[in-house]
Order: structure tokens, then C-alpha cells, then sequence
């Protein structure tokens, strides 16, 4: 069941179902249940559109691909990028992390939390240091130093640069995120997602919540007529902007204080119960209980 936990009154009807993957949308075995995959379609039949907003890089944007209707887009990499689903996982927009900035950063970390190793996350694929645990789902990958793997012979030539991953083998995840932000925190934005000390960052002002906001804006959608669900860290811009926020039961703490209802775990369809109420309250305000074409 779900529980509201501070009713917005009088909530306009919802335009736009905004979702996290990992963790919300996906059962723990990564697939898409029957229920959820339901549960979206109607949504759509209701007139009311569906974002992915992930942390994930487009190319690993397939277990969802086949669920997205009408426009097929998604936000991916915590608000880095665009993506049109329905044509191949291209990129429609990207807001990258400048390379000179994202070398700062590298520095400003080192020396506030020796240990830590690097990933970057390109439009074309993820490279990362020796001692960085390696992503088995991308064999291509360069191995090299932060330094090198930021290096452009000729500015602004190179493909861009979605977010940098800083990963350290002992701090705890909440801590190592703390001490980020107070190293380089007015260079760019810092979040996190995994259950390891592992920190997302991304150019200043790029989260989940301010490319959704964007979206949005380009389809006369405010955040009252949002709804949106996710379990972790980098879903906390995204709930506290929304007109109405759902946190999964698995959440994190920080996730449950910011949003302002909570349902049940994503093993559970969280998601998908929160969608059959509000299909179900559509169909009810509609004309003769009819559908939006």
C-alpha cells in the first residue's frame, strides 16, 4: 500500500510519470515485471507520458527500451544526456562536465581522500584507472591514468564527458559523498546511487530534476502535473521537485524524508501500484470513464 505522507491539495491531474531504474522501476534481478510493463502501458493509454530518469549511460538503456511509448525518450547519466530510445539510444542533447573542470576535480579528490580511483563516462563508452573496479560489460575500455583519459591533444575535439565516477575501497558511501562536495563542490554536482562509496559527478547544475525540469518546460508541463519515484541519493533533487514524489520502501533515508509519499519496495511493483491509482483516477475524472486518446 501506498502512504502519503504531507497531501498536496487539490493536486492537478498528472501529465508525466518521471521514474529511476535501478532500484525502483527494475526488480533486484534487473528485469521488468509483468505488472510494471502493464502498469506503464496504461499510463500511456491515459494520456499521461513516461520518463526513465537514470543514472545509466544510454548504452545500457536496452532492458527498458521496449517499454517506452510515444516519444521514446529518456534521461540518462543523471540528467548528462537525452536520449531517444526508439532510434538506437541516440543522443538528443548532452550537458557535459568540461574536462579541464573535471581534472580539477580529480586533484581536489586525491588529496581530500587518497585511494580514490576514476571512471569517466564519454557518449562513447566508459574508461577508467587500474585500480578502478572494472565494468565487465564494457570489454573496450581504456585503462589509464584520471589524467590521461582527460587529456585532449586539441580542446573541445574529444567526445564529451557525461560524468566522472569516484570510487574509494573504505570510506563509507554517505561519508566519501561529504567529503566530495566539501573538496569540489562549487566545481560541479555531486551524488550517488550505489550502495558502495562510489560518487556520480556531473557538471555543476546537471541533476536528474534540473534536465527533467527541462523537459518538461519544452512541453508546457510544470512540476505540479510531475509524478515521480526513485530509492538513492541522486533521486533527491528530482522527488523534492516534483509536484508529487513517491520513495520505493527500499529506499535510502535521505530519499524517504524527501519525498512526499512512500510505497512499497521495488521487488514489490512500488511503481507500478502507485500507476494503477493514478490510471485508475484518471479513467474516473474522464468523460464517461474514457481514456485520453
Amino acid at each position: 500500500m501506498t502512504s502519503p505522507r504531507s497531501p498536496r491539495p487539490a493536486a492537478p491531474a498528472p501529465r508525466l510519470i518521471a521514474t529511476d531504474l535501478d532500484g525502483t522501476l527494475l526488480r533486484d534481478d534487473k528485469s521488468v515485471s509483468e505488472r510494471t510493463v502493464a502498469a506503464l502501458a496504461a499510463a500511456e493509454r491515459a494520456g499521461i507520458e513516461v520518463f526513465f530518469v537514470t543514472g545509466r549511460p544510454a548504452r545500457w538503456m536496452d532492458v527498458v527500451s521496449d517499454h517506452v511509448h510515444g516519444h521514446g525518450m529518456a534521461i540518462c547519466a543523471n540528467g548528462a544526456a537525452v536520449v531517444d530510445l526508439h532510434g538506437g539510444n541516440t543522443f538528443l542533447e548532452v550537458r557535459p562536465l568540461e574536462r579541464t573542470v573535471a581534472l580539477d576535480v580529480v586533484r581536489a579528490l586525491r588529496a581530500a581522500a587518497p585511494g580514490t580511483s576514476f571512471a569517466v563516462e564519454l557518449t562513447t563508452g566508459i574508461h577508467y584507472e587500474p585500480l578502478y573496479p572494472p565494468f565487465f560489460l564494457d570489454p573496450g575500455a581504456t585503462v589509464a591514468t584520471a589524467e590521461k583519459l582527460l587529456f585532449e591533444e586539441k580542446p573541445g575535439a574529444a567526445a564529451p564527458v557525461l560524468k566522472l565516477l569516484a570510487q574509494h575501497p573504505e570510506l563509507d558511501p554517505d561519508v566519501f559523498l561529504a567529503v566530495a562536495r566539501k573538496a569540489a563542490g562549487d566545481l560541479a554536482s555531486f551524488t550517488r546511487s550505489s550502495p558502495t562509496a562510489l560518487v556520480e559527478i556531473s557538471a555543476l547544475g546537471v541533476s536528474k530534476a534540473s534536465t527533467l525540469a527541462l523537459c518538461c518546460a519544452e512541453r508546457g508541463i510544470t512540476a505540479d502535473e510531475v509524478v515521480a519515484f526513485g530509492d538513492m541519493p541522486n533521486d533527491i533533487e528530482m522527488l523534492s521537485w516534483a509536484g508529487r514524489s513517491y520513495a520505493m520502501g527500499n529506499a535510502h533515508p535521505d530519499v524517504l524524508a524527501a519525498a512526499s509519499g512512500r510505497t512499497v519496495g521495488n521487488n514489490d511493483d512500488g511503481v507500478a501500484v502507485v500507476i494503477e491509482q493514478l490510471v485508475a483516477e484518471a479513467l474516473d475524472a474522464a468523460p464517461d470513464g474514457a481514456a485520453h486518446d
